[in-house]
């Protein structure tokens, strides 16, 4: 949908100034509506004994940000080395980080296990003889293959890369328990930006109904259930917000038959990125060419390094031009950066108000996976970020990348080897 309006009427007010003092490209995210969309997650599954969400570093991986989260009483799911170090420096405590990868090398898994107390989420069920000393609390990812369906981002679950497959994951609790683990988790994660709420409960009953078979199994009970992120935003205006209240209503009832069932409870986990930060940032750019060939083009100062989803997944983004959002004289264009890519693309045939260079424009919702999917094709450089504090203070947060820091990798001790050949 379009940017929230109660962002929207503390932002623009002073856009003009804060991108003449800033300069553009930027992202600019809303701590007072970030702080709104957390409690109303945690108010959401208030009725559980014990709700914790584990905010999906990945998102956003700004230690502004990531404080935030701290002070909401969140902790961290966590991918690799530097997203544990992150959310160490952001304050959390080692109960406070699950970490979830894939393909995990076994130094990864050493330096998650020093953190002493984490969470490890084994996605594969050989990760269990990767680390030299199996954890007290073990996890394991769930893939259901052909029991479930996924949706375009993150794949059916017969063609996904992740998870332990149905047929395998009582021999991943036994090793687990052979191995030293005598409490336990589980874990899924089936789909990304999702906006119908009964699949995320299909999947809380889904895990709920398995963690009740493998106690039948094996004996054992669970500590958590995990029922990953996925939880979507409505980027585009026709579509309806996800239903977090209905969600909340029917996973407790959910937890209320299990607990009379099986005589206690395991607590409730979720990851969410997208849905807590999503909707919550922008990204300002300036027009800054006008080509009319075949369609008209309107070039702007940032690229796919700065926001690459709509390249990637063919995303939509909401988009107004700054100060023009009443103009109803319409032209359709192609918002577009300046990489040697042909997707290099913002908005394909977008009908948008006339665009002088020098206009604003307002991509919406790239409060997720917007900055933290950057890169340096072409020798781009990421833009800046910005938070719209609480008190109406702009703070810049992460400075833009420079040229310096494009060159910086080529700065090192040079070194070779011959290898002896046979």
């Amino acid at each position: 949908m379009p940017i929230h309006k109660d962002y929207r009427d503390r932002l623009y007010p002073g856009l003009g100034e804060i991108a003449d003092h800033f300069g553009t490209p930027f992202h600019i995210y809303d701590e007072l509506g970030i702080r709104k969309t957390c409690k109303k997650l945690k108010q959401a599954f208030a009725g559980l004994d014990c709700f914790k969400e584990f905010y999906a570093v990945k998102a956003l991986p700004n230690p502004h940000i990531l404080k935030i989260m701290k002070d909401e009483g969140f902790g961290f799911d966590c991918s690799s080395i530097p997203e544990l170090i992150l959310s160490r420096q952001a304050g959390a405590t080692a109960q406070e980080l699950m970490f979830t990868s894939n393909n995990t090398s076994y130094e990864e898994f050493e330096v998650a296990a020093q953190q002493g107390g984490s969470i490890l989420n084994f996605d594969d069920i050989s990760m269990a003889d990767k680390v030299a000393k199996m954890p007290d609390l073990v996890s394991f990812r769930y893939n259901p293959g052909p029991r479930r369906t996924g949706n375009s981002i993150i794949g059916n679950p017969i063609e996904s890369k992740y998870g332990v497959a149905h047929n395998q994951i009582l021999d991943a609790y036994k090793k687990a328990r052979e191995k030293g683990a005598s409490r336990f988790g589980l874990h899924t994660m089936l789909a990304s930006n999702e906006l119908n709420y009964t699949y995320m409960l299909q999947t809380t009953q889904m895990l709920l109904d398995l963690a009740q078979w493998i106690q039948g199994q094996l004996d054992i009970r669970f500590d958590f259930i995990n029922i990953g992120g996925g939880l979507g935003i409505p980027y585009h205006p026709s579509e309806s917000v996800f239903d977090i209240e209905s969600l909340g209503s029917e996973v407790v009832k959910r937890f209320k038959e299990f607990e009379h069932r099986q005589g206690y409870a395991p607590k409730l986990y979720m990851e969410s990125g997208r849905y807590i930060t999503g909707p919550h940032g922008v990204l300002v750019v300036k027009a800054i060419n006008r080509k009319d060939i075949y369609r008209t083009y309107i070039g702007v100062d940032a690229s796919m390094p700065a926001l690459m989803r709509p390249a990637m997944y063919g995303a939509y983004h909401h988009i107004e031009v700054f100060g023009k959002s009443e103009d109803k004289n319409l032209e359709k264009v192609d918002v577009v950066g300046s990489l040697c890519e042909n997707n290099d693309k913002f908005a394909i045939e977008r009908p948008l108000p006339p665009i002088q260079d020098g206009d604003l424009i307002v991509i919406q919702d790239t409060g997720a996976h917007g900055h933290a999917m950057g890169f340096n094709y072409n020798g781009k450089l990421r833009p800046k970020e910005l938070l719209f504090q609480t008190d109406g203070t702009i703070e810049l947060i992460r400075r833009a990348e420079t040229v310096e820091d494009y060159f910086r990798t080529l700065n090192f001790e040079p070194q070779a080897i011959t290898p002896h050949l046979k």
